[in-house]
């Protein structure tokens, strides 16, 4: 029974998520480190496969009663995985916030009103208009050649997601939509068409308020 140390270097969940970052790890590294050590005749990498594998048939029903089919692992290992699937799930549904109105977007920017520069962030939405991802994509005044609509639509085709949310903050607090950023509103209106998935709105924000591209009626 090998223990998460005693596996060869190049097997070392532990090592490759200090090294890579936890977004590396496939899904059995990231049980393997859960689980600390194997069972009775199973390394802990082997368990941790067979974890996954009823992880696959039906995450959502994943019970001790259900991990305890697997042979040799006991009550403890199998709590420890239970603990860490329903905390997970406890806070995946707080942050998939749903966006009803463009306000519910300028409540989730509040880390930026304080922004000397201007910041372009993108949110990623599932077919529900919950929020799966936000993601800064640009530092920077604001143009077209910094806002390529590949860095901002990537993130939505590799998740899936059926529609983005743009916004940007303007440190001036002069939350007039310039030229520029109706040009860039535009463009990605556009990419969005050819590619299926749908530009919402384009929020200009400040401490001080926002303007919604969409309400305005420019978008």
């Amino acid at each position: 029974m090998k223990k998460i140390n005693e596996l060869e270097k190049f097997e070392k969940p532990r090592e490759k998520l200090l090294e890579k970052g936890a977004k590396a790890l496939k899904d059995y590294e990231l049980v393997a480190i859960l689980l600390g050590s194997g069972v009775k005749g199973k390394d802990v990498i082997k368990l941790s496969k067979e974890i996954i594998k009823l992880f696959q048939q039906d995450f959502d029903a994943i019970n001790i009663e259900k991990l305890l089919q697997i042979h040799e692992l006991g009550i403890a290992k199998a709590a420890q995985i239970v603990s860490a699937v329903e905390l997970s799930k406890r806070y995946l549904f707080k942050q998939h916030k749903t966006v009803i109105s463009a306000n519910d977007v300028y409540e989730e920017l509040k880390e930026y009103f304080d922004k000397k520069q201007e910041y372009f962030i993108a949110f990623y939405l599932d077919g529900a208009n919950r929020i799966c991802e936000k993601r800064v994509i640009t530092i920077g005044t604001l143009n077209q050649s910094l806002v390529h609509p590949r860095e901002v639509f990537a993130p939505a085709i590799e998740s899936r997601c059926a529609s983005i949310i743009v916004a940007h903050n303007h440190p001036s607090n002069n939350l007039t939509p310039s030229r520029e950023d109706i040009l860039v509103t535009q463009k990605l209106k556009q990419s969005g068409k050819i590619l299926g998935i749908e530009l919402l709105d384009h929020i200009i924000f400040s401490k001080e308020g926002f303007v919604s591209l969409q309400e305005e009626g420019i978008l």
